[in-house]
């Protein structure tokens, strides 16, 4: 079939149109525009624009012998029609076109281009050899509702202080509980960025997401929480991930964000005889940043409590290792209380393992105490009522 459209075309996927949007709506300022080779040059040397820290050049190469093939052939002021998933989404008039080095921009990004990095191997399949700057516009653009929703919710609690929380909880837990919790505490509105990943690896974003809604709907003054899905572009990730968080949150109308202790990013590192951390190189960007404590559980605490008020050390500590707790729900166990509560280990259980049990009723009424009445009952209540078995501690 001839093709209808009279520009030449550039095919990119959702994660670099991702961040394309990103930037139109705002929201990485302030970057404002994809960067020509000069400006790529500066912002490597400084890590600034505008003398404000963002880590890294905003740029677009996309992979593919078609894509570089026509990159390489464009000449400024020529007009290209950008392709994501077989639609038309935006429109590019070219300002620049200019040679880039994959392996570095891996480098700038993760601090290395070792492809046994599960970030570098992802990230270099994307990207090609020769990048395009020039002003673009979105077709069939919509308001942002995220902006929207959170300012709504400022004028219903006449939030002073907004912070924020950038998480995968995959899956949530106690201590992303207790973080949350933390951070509320001290705040008028929490705003939740719950990641949301181009594969589907894991638990996915609906499951999570429904677990969270969970916990704070049942648990939390819901009308001081609010959730904003943040699709998980490469941009994010790497060393300069508190960076990007940062100006992300600061652009949604954030002023704080919480980061845990042990998160990937935090980069801590010793200087003129005080602790530092890549907190202290942002720049420009008014947004005060709390890094919270690390949560255990204490077997002689007897309870969650933080690394830095625990005295008994880590052989009597519990970490919360997101990885294998969703590890024991894959294979159909229910995590102890200690690490997940009951109620959001039940919901994923039956989500992630459905329709398991050939019977359930009557394996439910065999080993329940059914207080004589028939009832029916779903997986997610056999987990929950399995769990109180488990902490009956009269026989044991």
């Amino acid at each position: 079939m001839t093709s209808l459209r009279k520009n030449k075309t550039l095919y990119i996927d959702k994660e670099a149109a991702s961040a394309l949007t990103l930037v139109k709506d705002g929201l990485l300022f302030p970057v404002t525009k994809l960067m020509g080779e000069q400006e790529s040059k500066k912002v490597l040397k400084t890590g600034l624009v505008d003398d404000k820290s963002f880590p890294f050049p905003f740029i677009l190469a996309p992979s593919g012998v078609r894509n570089e093939e026509l990159i390489s052939s464009l000449q400024k002021d020529e007009e290209i029609t950008i392709i994501c998933e077989g639609e038309d989404f935006a429109t590019l008039v070219v300002d620049e076109t200019f040679k880039i080095d994959p392996n570095e921009r891996t480098k700038h990004i993760y601090g290395t281009d070792d492809e046994n990095h599960p970030g570098v191997m992802a990230t270099l399949k994307r990207l090609g050899s020769w990048a395009i700057s020039g002003e673009y516009k979105i077709l069939n653009t919509k308001p942002n509702q995220n902006l929207q929703i959170i300012e709504q919710a400022k004028k219903i609690i006449d939030a002073k202080h907004t912070s924020s929380i950038f998480m995968a909880a995959n899956p949530m837990h106690r201590a992303h509980e207790r973080l949350i919790r933390q951070t509320l505490d001290n705040t008028d509105l929490l705003v939740i960025f719950l990641l949301k990943p181009y594969d589907n690896a894991n638990l996915s974003y609906d499951i999570r997401k429904e677990a969270l809604e969970f916990f704070i709907s049942n648990f939390l003054p819901k009308n001081r929480v609010v959730i904003v899905p943040l699709e998980n572009s490469y941009i994010f990730a790497g060393f300069n991930e508190i960076i990007i968080d940062a100006i992300v949150a600061k652009n949604h109308g954030c002023d704080r964000l919480t980061v845990g202790r042990n998160h990937a990013g935090l980069g801590m590192f010793y200087d003129c005889n005080s602790n530092k951390s890549i907190i202290d190189k942002v720049v420009g960007i008014d947004l005060e940043i709390a890094i919270a404590s690390e949560y255990v559980y204490c077997d002689k605490c007897r309870t969650l409590v933080s690394k830095n008020t625990c005295p008994h050390g880590q052989h009597h500590q519990i970490s919360y290792h997101a990885d294998s707790i969703l590890a024991l729900l894959e294979l159909g166990l229910l995590p102890p209380a200690v690490l997940m509560r009951t109620e959001i280990s039940s919901f994923l259980l039956a989500k992630i393992l459905p329709n398991r049990f050939k019977n359930l009723e009557k394996l439910y009424y065999d080993i329940m105490p059914a207080g004589g009445l028939l009832e029916e009952h779903t997986e997610e209540d056999f987990y929950e009522d399995l769990m109180k078995l488990y902490q009956t501690t009269s026989l044991t």
